[in-house]
Formats: C-alpha cells, structure tokens, sequence
C-alpha cells in the first residue's frame, strides 16, 4: 500500500488543492466542562516521504478533514474524505505550552483545591504521545513548585507501569507492585514508592528516572514504542484541611494494526489485544462519567433514575483510577483526552481509529428548551447565556468570557473554587482579586436569590380538597439562605452588641486550645445558638469544659459566654459543614468579627459571601 500512496503522491496532493470548501459540520449539543477531547497534529519529521492526509479547518476550530487515497480500478486513484469533530484542534505548529496554558492548566488547580484532575494521551505508536506527556510533566513541575498557586501543601509522587494486569514501580527499578481494593472499594497500589517532592529541579529528575525505566519495544512504526500504560500520580495533601487532591498524567501504549501479525509474531499481537481492550474499557469508563456528570450538573436526572454503570473493574488501568470516574463522587473531577495522530498519508488507517475514537469519548450535552426555567437563575444558565451575563457585570476593565468560562455552564461555574476563578481573571493583567471576588460575589448572590424566591413560591396542601371546598394551603417558613439579620442595623453599630442566634463569627481560640484534637485549622467559624446562661443543668461541650458553670453555683459570672456549633472545611474548596452537635464555648472578647454566610441546597455547604 505504501507503494502505491508514494507512487501517486503528486495526484494525492493535486486532488486535495482541486476541493473546494467542505460542508461545514453541525454540533448537536454542547460540550462539557469536566471532560474535553482535543485533537494534536503531529508534526511532518523532516525525511518523511508521504504528503500530509489529515488537516485542521481554520473555519471551525474543532473540525479536521481527512482525505484518503482510494485505488480506483475503473478510473484511477481517488480521493475518500472524512470529517471528524472534537473538542478542539491543536495544528502541527502548536507546541505543547501553547496547549499546556490553554487546556491543561486548568487541571492543576482542581488537584490542588482537592479535586481530581486526569490527562490521557491517546493514539497511534510514533504519534507523539511520549513527547507531549513529557513536556506535560516538566510544565506541571513549574506550576506546582513555582509558587504561583501558593505553599501550603505537600507533593508527592508515584509513577507505575502497567503491562496487560501486571503493575510495576517505576521508580523503584521496577519492582512488582499490587492492585488490591481496600475496605472502602479503592484500588491502592501496595509496594509503590511515593516520594516527596521538594522542588521543580527534584521533580525533573524523578521524571526522567521513571522514563529511564519505561517499558519499550521496536515496532514497524516506532523503534522505541511505548508498549505499556505509564501513570504519573500526583498527590496534593492540604496541610490546613487534611485533605489529598490528585493529578493523574498518563501515557497510554501505542496500538498496532493487526496487519502487523506477520511481523511480529503472536506474542506482540496478544500484547496488543490487553492494549486494545484496555482502552475500550477506558472509553466506557470516560463516557460513563461524563454522562453521569451531565445528568447531576444539568438539573436532566429525574427522580429515581440510575446513574450510568461503570465497568472500571474490567480493566487494571481504569481500576486504579476509580476514584476519577465514580458517579457519586462529590470531588470536584476534570479530564482532559489528547488524541495524537500522525499526518502522514501512509498513516491514514490509523489514525482513522483513533479519529473515530475521539468522536465516541464526546459526550455532548443536548440542546433542551429552556422556557419553562427561571432565566434569572445562574444555576439554569447556558454557556452561551453565561457569556453574555459575564460580558455586561464583569466591571471595568471587562473580564473576557473566553477566559472566564470558556465551557462551563452556570452551574459549573458556580462550582468552580474561588482560587481558579480567580486565577482565570487575573489573566487578564489589569484585572486586581478585588474585581474577581467581586464578580464571583455577584453570580452567588444572584444564585441565592432565586433560590429564595423559588422556596418562597411554594405552597404546601395541609388538608385533602372536597368537592365542596377551597383546598387549604399555608405558606411555607420563610426561606433562610443567609446568615444575615433580617432586621436592618446601623451600620456603624459593632457586631459584638447586637449578637444573636444564628450570628455566624470568626474567633480566636485561646492557646491552651490552640492545638485541641478536632478543632479546625485556618479560618475558625462558629455559628451562635445561645448565651451559655440558657442552659439548663450541667453539660459539656466539645472540649469538654461545662457549658454553663452557674449550674448550681450562686454568684459565677457566666455572661459573656456562648454556646456555638462548629464549622468546619467540606470536601470542596471554600466550603463548610455545619457540625451541629459539636459545640463549643466561646468567649465574647474571643470573637473577631462576624462572618456572613450563604447555604447552596445543591451541594449542602456553606460559603462565604463577600
């Protein structure tokens, strides 16, 4: 075959400059913000024979055109084309900062805010696979440990091999390592190193020592291909909150066509079936997600349906990575899939595969009509709806949209912790934090407000209606999203003289507690139930000191005393949980200053409000 494309290869590329504008490809749905497929155009090398046979559209950014050449016995060569639709397209004179900055970037702040962020470099051997995770890598080393994103946090790394169901530690000389599932069904990899990691130049080299030890093999189109999956795990531990984010690179091997049989015996071929099947389960497990992603983020799952099933277990490779794909999992998750493929027509089957590929991992959401929903709701809003609102409140100087959300729709967004939001504005130089809180503060309260009016809107049955009789209704009780008094108060009048039930503060605990078991660290918030002088009886509190010591004691001062249940960090950035069981005492002159929060019913937590 390769014969016959060098052969006619002047004909290919005289055909391919004679076609005149392709049709252009019509999306029916929008694309997700948790998972993103993009298409990389490897570079022409500079001794390749064969003309180029796949081309980016400067028309539609997400669109490639694929022109194979067809033997025609009747009436000579011709062209075949294709057209195949992604996320976006990344051309062969994109290098891989410009893709790092402009889709990868994004994930680092999901780890590190406690998420989960994954990249997958999927496609044919000699693609370019290796090169663009590697370049990945040493960018990912420069943002963590660069201190752009702060330096209250610990880094540690593991690389593994995975080889069909066999794992091995790559930075251990490839030692064996297990897959066992825990007690909490979480695949853990017993007998991999994880190393701390200090510094960028620390974290270089444990890059390049796991690539020393990646498992190669010569094939027909690379002689150093990757015949094994590599996983670069990320860990971020949350010194303040005890919690772990995590940023998965991985590099998967490089699939041969079953042509290549006579070549390379049966051994290789069977090699290449636990490939293959790997990446079909993988794709499922990709699909899967973002289904059930759409459905929880989109207001689409009705009453009692089932969330997609995910068949992580039938691959070692999608069961250490369990935890990125679960359905009900309340962490922040966002994957990135780059499909690399080579231009070369000689190339033109495979990357037909991994084109196709790509279309099967998007999952898109359906355009739905959005009449019926309150359009004053962010959480009800469209990308596009988005945009336009960011467009007109962002302030001056405005905040481009394409920065700001360039997927997302309101209720991402909304989800989005308030570091990424912020770092997103400040891409723009002249925009200050104080802008981005300011802008963030604003869609929040907008969210709470429709929400209240939603509650309020509400009128419950409390009798049964006879043909008689006006069915009896009552108002509901009015709706509390904020921790703010609904009686108006001077202004200039100090929290500490008009505290009250309910008051949510800020305070300072006093050293002898400052290390007490259970207390959380950073910012310390309490909400008040009541002055420590109500209390009835005797009774303890959380640090185990009596709530009110005028129980039974005539002339003990115990004014100036509440009694307040704790707050403390959710699982998501800038979230908290009201612990209403656990109580403490707190000191009038120990409170700081009062601390105005707003309750989501979608994700249960408190936030802030600015």
């Amino acid at each position: 075959m390769n014969d016959f494309y060098l052969k006619n290869a002047a004909r290919y590329e005289s055909l391919v400059k004679r076609l005149g504008p392709a049709k252009p490809r019509v999306s029916t749905g929008e694309a997700g913000s948790n998972m993103v497929v993009v298409i990389r155009i490897r570079p022409r090398s500079k001794d390749e024979r064969f003309p180029s046979a796949i081309f980016g559209r400067s028309t539609q950014k997400n669109v490639v055109d694929l022109h194979e050449l067809h033997n025609n016995p009747r009436g000579g060569p011709a062209l075949k084309s294709f057209d195949y639709q992604a996320d976006r397209v990344f051309n062969s004179d994109s290098t891989t900062e410009n893709i790092y900055e402009v889709l990868i970037a994004d994930l680092v702040p999901v780890a590190w805010n406690g998420g989960i962020g994954t990249l997958f470099a999927y496609g044919q051997t000699g693609s370019g696979k290796t090169f663009t995770v590697s370049g990945v890598e040493k960018l990912v080393a420069e943002t963590l440990m660069g201190g752009s994103l702060g330096r209250d946090r610990e880094v540690y790394m593991t690389f593994i091999d995975l080889a069909g169901n066999a794992a091995f530690d790559l930075l251990n000389e490839r030692t064996p390592v297990s897959l066992l599932e825990d007690s909490f069904g979480v695949t853990q990899m017993v007998g991999a190193a994880e190393h701390q990691v200090h510094d960028k130049e620390n974290m270089r080299d444990l890059i390049e020592k796991a690539t020393s030890f990646r498992k190669t093999a010569s094939t027909l189109k690379n002689d150093t291909s990757s015949r094994s999956h590599a996983i670069c795990r990320i860990r971020i531990h949350n010194l303040a909150t005890n919690s772990d984010g995590l940023l998965y690179l991985i590099d998967l091997a490089g699939s041969e066509a079953s042509r290549d049989v006579a070549v390379h015996g049966a051994d290789r071929m069977r090699e290449t079936r636990e490939i293959n099947i790997s990446l079909s389960v993988l794709k499922d497990c990709v699909r899967g997600k973002a289904k059930a992603d759409i459905l929880n983020s989109s207001g689409r799952r009705k009453p009692g349906q089932k969330l997609p099933h995910i068949p992580f277990r039938q691959s070692a490779l999608t069961k250490v990575l369990k935890h990125a794909f679960d359905p009900a999992s309340t962490r922040a998750c966002k994957t990135v899939v780059i499909a690399c493929v080579n231009p070369s027509l000689a190339d033109v089957a495979s990357s037909k595969n991994t084109l196709r590929f790509v279309e099967m991992l998007r999952v898109l959401v359906p355009a739905t009509d959005n009449t019926d929903l309150d359009a004053k709701a962010p959480m009800n809003w469209t990308n596009a709806q988005l945009k336009e609102w960011i467009k007109g409140n962002s302030g001056t100087p405005s905040i481009p949209p394409d920065i700001l959300a360039p997927r997302e729709s309101g209720a991402q967004l909304l989800a989005l912790p308030s570091a990424e939001f912020e770092r997103r504005c400040r891409k723009c130089p002249e925009v200050r934090s104080e802008q981005a809180s300011a802008v963030r503060s604003k869609l929040w309260q907008m969210h709470i407000d429709s929400q209240q009016n939603s509650e309020a809107s509400k009128m419950t049955v409390i009798s049964k209606p006879s043909a008689s009789a006006e069915p009896k209704t009552t108002p509901e009780l009015k709706s509390r999203m904020s921790s703010r008094d609904l009686v108006s108060t001077p202004s200039n009048l100090p929290f500490k003289e008009r505290l009250r039930p309910g008051m949510t503060v800020s305070y300072v605990m006093p050293l002898e507690h400052d290390a007490a078991p259970g207390l959380p660290n950073g910012l310390k918030l309490v909400i008040l139930l009541c002055p420590a002088e109500a209390i009835q009886g005797s009774a303890k509190d959380a640090l185990g000191e009596v709530v009110n010591r005028n129980a039974g004691n005539s002339g003990v001062d115990n004014s100036g005393r509440y009694l307040c249940a704790l707050l403390t960090p959710g699982q998501t950035a800038d979230s908290y949980v009201l612990n209403l069981w656990r109580q403490i005492v707190i000191e009038v002159s120990s409170m700081d200053v009062e601390v105005h929060l707003e309750y989501d019913a979608a994700t249960r937590y408190y936030y802030v409000s600015v």
